[in-house]
């Protein structure tokens, strides 16, 4: 078992309220229970020695391990091979009504034997509380029960599986032959629930074909039949599992603390919903087809709107818990080395009460995406919109800290103003179309007053580029955006020497730089790769400027970076290795809206 595995060496399994990384190792070393943003269980990514983890693997100096997903499903399978024949273990978590909140939730591991004979070595060390809480372990025939404060987990095993104690831990040795199998069921839940049930081995089996039958329906809702099926099936499935689906709220990543740089200090916590990123997630999936989970989210934004529960006061904040609870006090795990030893190890996260004023354009945009969206808006929901937009006329032109949580000090984005006009923008539309009470007038004096300020002093005439921030002449790739939400036309004189501009400074061979830190101080040390979202909207951005060969070029060199399973962290360093936290639902929006941009553009072109 290695100390760290490389970030991107691992996949993802889930049942919609909570997700686990299992490592090409077999090792599941993060996982937290009840939900996405509960307390760790298993955290050795983040510190081996401390963390706690869940190894399921087959020891030898002639092991080869191989990771794969079944076809269109969250089943992931570890594939050994070895002189004595070939094992895999299967894991998957069953999916059972997600919608309705529960605090028990199962991990299911199937130990199988293709060819040969297989010696698994199995070892489970839970720590719980992110490793700050003991616990104690009875062990009785096949059931390993370890009673932490308020949270009880319990092993139990079915097949040839003797769990012997280690300490507070439990370990086991498994040899199966050729066609045999064991399976371990790991079901978390609150202190006094009930035991589970002892699992047999067509118990598994049901739950197996069960988990596989779900994820099979779900993608076949899907009404994507473009040239990049199987990589688009993979970010809308990475996209559903991070969902929260008691109130379709989506998470930006599984994980916290992961470093943008190794030894750096630039590790958050990223299991809460952005206003932002869930709304883009929306598109993404909406684009797809999947409009249960664009109605889902609609309702989960409009009730912020409604409630108004922000710990600043304003309309909106940049992210909630993703039961809508806006306090997220941000705090260090000092006693966690970190991944590789990058501390801190940061939950919770400081930025929620940043003024980030690109929020409302895209929460506007969410919530009157499409004509069916708008419909099922109700007039709660309608007044809700209307109040945020008639404080926004007051608000927009106020300095803010941005889109990317810059701790440097507030600017003039230009971004934040480009995403304030699509708010305007977008809520004018509806108001007029569908004849809705508005403020039309104020909204109208507002959208083109932002309008003429980003054409004058978000214009850098030495630079012949559209810039970070007013007063400055740094790029910033989230500019990308602005043909995609209308602002200017992708074949604009302006926009095209724009996007030359970030060709030669913000693109390293079709990977993009998000901005340049040396250039613009965001308050923080070290440096970072390049920005895979970035990457991806840089791709969306050609097509629609017609560039379709440079566009299709950098889409297929970025898909060389995924994982072995399809999978994108946060960033890209410097020698190919992603960096951040992980799966983040960012990146993988961003290729599918990139892919559709690229299929619509080349089949017009054909």
């Amino acid at each position: 078992m290695r100390r760290y595995p490389p970030i991107a060496d691992h996949g993802m399994i889930g049942d919609l309220q909570t997700a686990a990384l299992v490592s090409s190792d077999g090792v599941v070393d993060w996982f937290c229970a009840p939900r996405f943003d509960s307390p760790s269980l298993f955290a050795s990514l983040v510190d081996h020695d401390r963390g706690g983890h869940f190894a399921i693997t087959v020891e030898g100096e002639d092991v080869t391990a191989r990771q794969l997903y079944l076809a269109d499903t969250a089943v992931l399978i570890t594939r050994f091979l070895t002189p004595d024949g070939v094992g895999e273990v299967v894991d998957f978590m069953p999916v059972d009504r997600p919608e309705t909140a529960t605090d028990r939730h199962q991990l299911v591991r199937v130990m199988r034997v293709t060819r040969g004979r297989i010696r698994f070595s199995l070892t489970c060390r839970p720590r719980f509380d992110y490793a700050r809480a003991d616990h104690r372990l009875t062990l009785r025939e096949d059931t390993a029960h370890f009673s932490g404060p308020g949270t009880e987990a319990y092993l139990r095993t079915a097949g040839p599986v003797s769990l012997q104690p280690d300490g507070r831990d439990v370990r086991a040795f498994v040899e199966l032959d050729q066609g045999q199998l064991a399976a371990t069921l790991l079901t978390v839940c609150a202190a006094g629930g009930e035991p589970p049930p002892s699992p047999t081995a067509d118990s598994v089996r049901a739950q197996f074909e069960e988990t596989y039958s779900f994820w099979h329906r779900w993608v076949r809702r899907s009404r994507y039949r473009g040239r990049w099926l199987e990589t688009v099936n993979r970010s809308a499935i990475t996209l559903k599992l991070l969902t929260y689906a008691p109130t379709g709220a989506p998470v930006a990543a599984a994980t916290a603390g992961l470093p943008e740089q190794l030894g750096g200090e630039r590790n958050w916590d990223y299991r809460y919903t952005w206003i932002r990123d869930a709304s883009l997630s929306l598109h993404a999936l909406f684009g797809l087809g999947f409009t249960d989970e664009a109605r889902a989210f609609r309702r989960w934004l409009g009730d912020r709107l409604r409630e108004g529960r922000t710990v600043t006061g304003e309309p909106l904040q940049i992210m909630y818990r993703i039961d809508g609870d806006p306090h997220l006090a941000e705090e260090t795990l000092g006693h966690l080395e970190g991944y590789r030893g990058s501390a801190p190890v940061r939950i919770g996260n400081g930025a929620a009460d940043q003024l980030q004023l690109d929020i409302y354009g895209e929460a506007v945009h969410a919530l009157t995406h499409s004509e069916d969206l708008a419909h099922h808006m109700g007039y709660e929901g309608w007044l809700g919109l209307t109040r945020m937009l008639d404080w926004l006329t007051e608000n927009w032109d106020r300095p803010d800290e941005g889109i990317w949580e810059t701790r440097g000090g507030r600017q003039d984005f230009t971004y934040s103003r480009l995403m304030c006009w699509t708010a305007f923008d977008r809520g004018i539309r509806v108001a007029r179309e569908m004849a809705r009470p508005a403020d039309i007038p104020s909204w109208t004096t507002a959208r083109d007053a932002i309008f003429g300020q980003i054409m004058d002093r978000g214009w850098s005439e030495r630079r012949q580029a559209f810039v970070q921030h007013y007063g400055s002449e740094v790029l910033d790739a989230s500019l990308l955006l602005m043909p995609a939400v209308g602002f200017i036309t992708p074949r604009d004189p302006r926009w095209l020497s724009t996007l030359d501009t970030m060709d030669t400074e913000l693109v390293s061979d079709s990977l993009v730089y998000r901005y340049d830190p040396a250039a613009s101080p965001d308050g923080l040390r070290g440096s970072e790769g390049t920005f895979s979202l970035c990457s991806f909207l840089y791709v969306d951005a050609l097509a629609r400027s017609g560039r379709l060969g440079q566009g299709r070029y950098a889409f297929d060199k970025m898909l060389t970076y995924a994982n072995h399973v399809g999978l994108f962290a946060e960033e890209v360093g410097p020698t190919g290795e992603q960096l951040g936290n992980f799966p983040q639902a960012f990146t993988h929006l961003a290729l599918i809206t990139a892919a559709l941009a690229l299929d619509e553009e080349l089949d017009r072109s054909s």
